[in-house]
């Protein structure tokens, strides 16, 4: 999931003093020559560095600072290493495209020369340094970037990811609205680009397999759409029972506002994917956002053990509660100590290996995951936002059971 030319002066808006946070290196040097970690079996020793690339600038910032604080607090609560490895983080900045995150993830892998690279939020970036991660035999873990061939049709050896697919997140809502009593009709909307036809894509194809019917489509022009009473009256008009959309960022705010005061909010529910209502937005949507419901693989909200040690000790640390970015980049410093315990190098071959041998990953904040084709088979969640004691939640209504990417 990437949000492409919103523009800076309401990302900004959005995100706040947020996307202004210092970046520092997680643990160890961030600059210093030599090479990468030096080979050892089962991970025996010596320094493993890791360029992080993320959005330090620019309309992604927000999503970088949660990223980066998901790594540090692990590296913070383990000792700053994976396996025997001491871990030397390089913190570069993936800027908005691919025209600033392929260079950065160029500078990190042959400048810096570091041994695995983490992030990226952007799945043309994460498309595009493909053939550079193979050149190079080193490994990328990507932390967000959503689009379904980065692990699907495009697919290397050398790229893993333990965040989501677009499709993923929306075909479990599909399946639960065909099942829901929804079955004669839901409007479908979502902005005019990539990764919003991948999401309506993957919600149509597991809704209609249960029998709905979309009694409608719509495709705002991303970026330039601040004013949504025309798709509103199309939804109005359509006869549909529920709406299920996909919006981010500053239009997330804007549509969900637009939806309660036209008055749809109260006789056609709203559903979306879950980063709707995720993080820094639910906030500025304020009580419009009330009973929304949505899918996502994580809520701050959820009820297991890992998730509330999780939830403590982010929000003791930064002051504010993690969103899915944070737990989806504290997933990756998990999953690359857990390969580096018996990876018999440090280059993409060993470790990836290592990766496909651990198993399953039962610690985690979203609940235990495996990787299924280099990407996570996990627990979807339908969330409904409610009100706890004067603060707005993703409240978790109901486990969706385990879902892997789509076909």
């Amino acid at each position: 999931m990437e949000h492409p030319s919103i523009s800076r002066r309401r990302l900004l808006a959005l995100f706040g003093a947020a996307a202004s946070v210092p970046v520092l290196a997680a643990c160890g040097s961030s600059v210093g020559g030599g090479g990468g970690g030096a080979p050892a079996g089962g991970g025996g020793g010596g320094a493993v560095k890791v360029g992080l690339v993320v959005p330090q600038s620019g309309v992604y910032a927000a999503l970088g600072t949660d990223m980066q604080r998901g790594w540090e607090l692990w590296l913070g609560q383990n000792g700053g290493k994976f396996g025997n490895y001491t871990v030397e983080t390089v913190v570069a900045d993936e800027g908005e495209t691919p025209n600033t995150g392929q260079p950065a993830v160029q500078k990190v892998l042959q400048s810096d020369n570091v041994d695995v690279v983490v992030g990226l939020v952007n799945s043309a970036t994460a498309l595009g340094v493909a053939n550079l991660l193979t050149e190079s035999k080193k490994l990328l873990v990507v932390t967000n970037a959503g689009a379904g061939d980065v692990t699907g049709a495009k697919r290397t050896p050398y790229i893993w990811r333990t965040s989501f697919t677009n499709a993923q997140v929306s075909a479990a809502m599909g399946t639960h609205l065909a099942q829901s009593g929804f079955k004669d009709g839901v409007f479908a909307l979502a902005p005019d680009y990539a990764a919003g036809t991948e999401v309506i894509a993957g919600f149509t194809k597991t809704f209609e397999a249960g029998g709905g019917k979309v009694v409608g489509t719509a495709k705002p022009a991303f970026g330039k759409t601040s004013d949504y009473q025309p798709f509103l009256t199309q939804i109005q008009q359509s006869g549909a029972k529920a709406t299920f959309c996909f919006f981010s960022g500053s239009e997330a705010i804007t549509f969900v506002r637009q939806y309660a005061q036209f008055g749809l909010a109260s006789t056609i529910p709203l559903y979306g994917s879950g980063f709707l209502t995720e993080g820094n937005v639910l906030p500025q949507q304020g009580d419009a956002a009330l009973g929304v419901q949505t899918t996502l693989h994580y809520s701050d909200q959820l009820d297991n053990p890992a998730n509330k040690a999780f939830v403590e000790s982010y929000t003791a640390k930064y002051g504010e509660s993690p969103s899915c970015f944070s737990a989806q980049t504290y997933d990756a410093a998990n999953v690359l100590n857990r390969a580096l315990r018996t990876a018999t190098a440090l280059d993409g071959d060993s470790i990836a290996g290592a990766l496909g041998g651990i198993g399953t990953v039962e610690d985690s904040p979203r609940g235990p995951w495996t990787f299924d084709g280099q990407t996570p088979k996990q627990n979807l969640y339908l969330r409904k936002v409610e009100k706890v004691n004067g603060t707005l939640v993703n409240a978790v209504v109901q486990d969706l059971g385990q879902q892997s990417q789509p076909l």
